[in-house]
């Protein structure tokens, strides 16, 4: 029979209670921290409020943030994955040279792109589970092998043009809105529902939280953390289908060091690094915050050398944001609970 752990009723939804209103409140800050920056740029730069220039932050930040949904997923179970801008770029490569080189349909050319995000995803969350292989170690080398992998294809250089459903795609709009931007929102809202509405998500709250409890509740968690990889590569792999659309050009030469950006991105956006805590709501403004930031060092033309400063300290704080926000925040609140509990009176038999 499958143990199950203890559960004590009103003591935990209460702690979870604390913790999501925790989760509000930086979603509240980092929301303020938006406003006034835009404020600030837009009185710094005339180019900043206009629509072209909205429009262009966040038809650069869709790609981000559609590889942060996937990242979002291994983070929460306290692992990490290097290996996303390199399998954006060979899913890119592949989904026009497949159609340029050996004539496939774009059709199926494009659904090859995204298996191969699928199998690097797998074989991430395979060398993490059943090799234990770190997971930082594991996606260091699929992500060497997959660039390489993409620059042996490619020849090392952009293949163009595009087949004709790329240009429709980066031109396409809903209502008004560029239909990437909102093709990234529906996927974020869909991966928001899975974590929050289904019993997978649960199970990725719970194996990222804690490992051990999660194994004796009955969870697979090397299963989760095998299908959390998994979905990383997949998003991976679409992101590789937007900046295809967007470069109009199979980008063998894209997404340098933008695993890194997509990382600051989660972890801004109240993402723990130490798994079990985070929304795609949060993740979302990290990536907006993390686009106007480098829109802003663009149009007050700071030396490029000073745009990697600038991400490294906003990582730095994001992560010093994320410890002190565990160590410090949640602690006072698991302990306000627990006093709680202590103080109620026994019930009477």
């Amino acid at each position: 029979m499958t143990q199950r752990a203890p559960t004590q009723p009103g003591g935990l939804a209460a702690l979870r209670g604390k913790i999501s209103f925790i989760d509000l409140m930086q979603s509240a800050g980092l929301m303020a921290v938006i406003l006034l920056g835009c404020a600030v740029m837009s009185f710094l730069s005339p180019v900043f409020a206009t629509v072209r220039n909205i429009e262009n932050v966040l038809q650069s930040a869709t790609i981000i943030a559609v590889v942060a949904i996937g990242q979002t997923f291994v983070i929460l179970v306290a692992g990490i994955d290097l290996s996303v801008a390199s399998v954006l770029v060979l899913s890119s490569v592949l989904s026009v040279g497949l159609v340029q080189f050996q004539g496939w349909p774009p059709e199926l050319a494009i659904l090859a792109a995204l298996v191969a995000g699928l199998v690097i995803g797998l074989v991430n969350g395979l060398a993490v589970t059943k090799l234990k292989i770190p997971a930082l170690i594991a996606t260091l080398a699929t992500m060497t092998i997959a660039r390489g992998l993409a620059y042996i294809y490619s020849g090392g250089t952009n293949i163009a043009p595009v087949p004709r459903i790329f240009v429709d795609l980066q031109a396409s709009r809903i209502f008004g809105v560029p239909g990437v931007i909102v093709l990234t929102l529906a996927l974020a809202l869909i991966a928001q529902i899975v974590l929050s509405r289904t019993q997978f998500g649960r199970s990725v709250y719970a194996t990222g939280g804690n490992p051990l409890a999660a194994r004796l509740a009955g969870i697979k968690t090397e299963r989760v953390i095998i299908a959390t990889f998994m979905i990383s590569g997949l998003m991976a792999a679409i992101a590789g289908l937007l900046i295809t659309a967007r470069f109009e050009a199979g980008a063998a030469t894209a997404a340098q060091g933008m695993e890194l950006a997509v990382i600051a991105a989660v972890v801004i956006g109240g993402v723990s690094l130490f798994g079990g805590e985070g929304n795609m709501g949060g993740m979302l403004l990290g990536v907006l915050l993390l686009g106007l930031v480098q829109n802003a060092v663009n149009l007050l033309n700071v030396p490029p050398n000073w745009d990697s400063v600038v991400s490294g300290l906003v990582i730095a704080a994001a992560a010093a944001l994320d410890v002190y926000r565990r160590n410090y925040l949640e602690a006072g609140m698991r302990k306000k609970v627990i006093a709680a509990k202590a103080s109620k009176p026994a019930k009477q038999p």
